[in-house]
């Protein structure tokens, strides 16, 4: 009976055994291995939903609200940077070997080569009839002799110059005295011609520096003209030029995207040049803004990026050092880009960008 009894409490006793903690770790590397069978379709469904999310972030840009924090023209500023996030969730696709969410990523590449395939092409010729220059020298620039002797030496027709200060001025006046005969200064904005000027005439585009004022030199907040327009005599008869230096775009804590003053800016900067009587137009300068943010759809829906018609790559323009958007601009109409591109760092903390175009 002992016998007996000792075998069969060895058999009631399997129950409790097979639900120890030993059981139950067996049946976690169970379930493991069973969704280690998952099919490839089946894997990474977490990977596949962050690729649809991310191809609608971008197809569906212009949907984003900028009432929380500008965030839409935020967005819209570093869209094209969104694209490294492709390369990421390959990578994650493949290490997952997840076949739903390599095909999911078809989204995000498409709309992202339809949004900047463009620019990956080289679209510039190389004739052409004027070559323009704009360039922010920077108020705090250590060498403005040495900007205008590289400005001077890349054999531009017209130089814009944008945060132009007073004690900055004449340095730029008597270095590029003989290259440009005829230039106009208006506030802290300027343009050296080859060609005789005429009709010069100040662009109020309403400024104010809000919670920037008090990082702002003295005469920068005290020069409000940022604009001007003057007409240019060409062989081929005149051409508006405008050049401008729209207000700063910030992220702060408390406003977020800040372009407050920018924005209206460009409402007042597309406003007079829709009422531009002249079908040649070229407009110059720092925007502080990409032509991608909808805040500029007053002034894209009159001219066309010399940069995305006729350059080679994005022209990244900003910062100096290590640029990652461009916001110096050089648009028109009425007349052909033919290229455009981006000089040689000078003392400033933007790139100069050129354009050469044709009539």
């Amino acid at each position: 009976m002992t016998q007996v009894d000792t075998a069969e409490t060895g058999q009631g006793g399997a129950g409790p055994r097979d639900s120890g903690p030993g059981t139950r770790r067996a049946g976690i590397r169970r379930a493991i291995r069973i969704g280690c069978r998952l099919g490839p379709w089946k894997r990474g469904p977490v990977l596949a939903a962050l690729a649809l999310l991310l191809g609608l972030f971008m197809l569906l840009h212009a949907k984003i609200p900028n009432r929380i924090g500008n965030f839409g023209s935020l967005a819209e500023t570093v869209l094209p940077w969104f694209g490294l996030l492709i390369p990421v969730l390959l990578a994650g696709a493949l290490w997952r070997r997840s076949a739903s969410a390599v095909a999911a990523l078809l989204l995000p590449v498409l709309v992202w080569l339809n949004l900047f395939g463009g620019l990956l092409s080289d679209k510039s010729h190389p004739d052409s009839d004027l070559t323009v220059v704009s360039h922010n020298v920077g108020a705090d620039n250590p060498d403005p002799a040495g900007t205008a002797h590289d400005l001077a030496a890349s054999g531009a027709d017209m130089l814009a110059l944008e945060e132009l200060t007073q004690q900055a001025r004449g340095t730029y006046e008597k270095e590029l005295a003989n290259a440009y005969p005829y230039h106009t200064v208006q506030g802290t904005v300027g343009l050296w011609s080859k060609l005789p000027l005429s009709d010069t005439q100040p662009v109020d585009i309403k400024m104010d520096y809000g919670p920037l004022a008090a990082t702002k030199p003295v005469d920068i907040k005290m020069a409000y003209t940022r604009a001007l327009r003057t007409t240019v005599a060409t062989d081929q008869g005149p051409l508006a030029v405008y050049v401008a230096h729209l207000g700063s775009a910030r992220v702060t804590p408390r406003a977020g995207f800040w372009t407050d003053s920018r924005d209206r800016g460009a409402q007042a900067l597309g406003k007079a040049i829709a009422a531009e009587q002249n079908e040649r137009v070229v407009l110059l300068g720092d925007l502080n803004g990409t032509m991608d943010d909808r805040a500029f759809a007053d002034i894209t829906s009159q001219l066309r990026s010399a940069q995305d018609a006729a350059g080679n790559g994005f022209g990244f323009s900003w910062p100096a050092k290590f640029p990652v958007v461009r916001i110096d601009q050089i648009l028109v109409r009425g007349v052909k880009p033919e290229s455009s591109w981006s000089l040689p760092a000078t003392g400033s903390d933007h790139l100069p960008v050129a354009a050469g175009i044709s009539w």
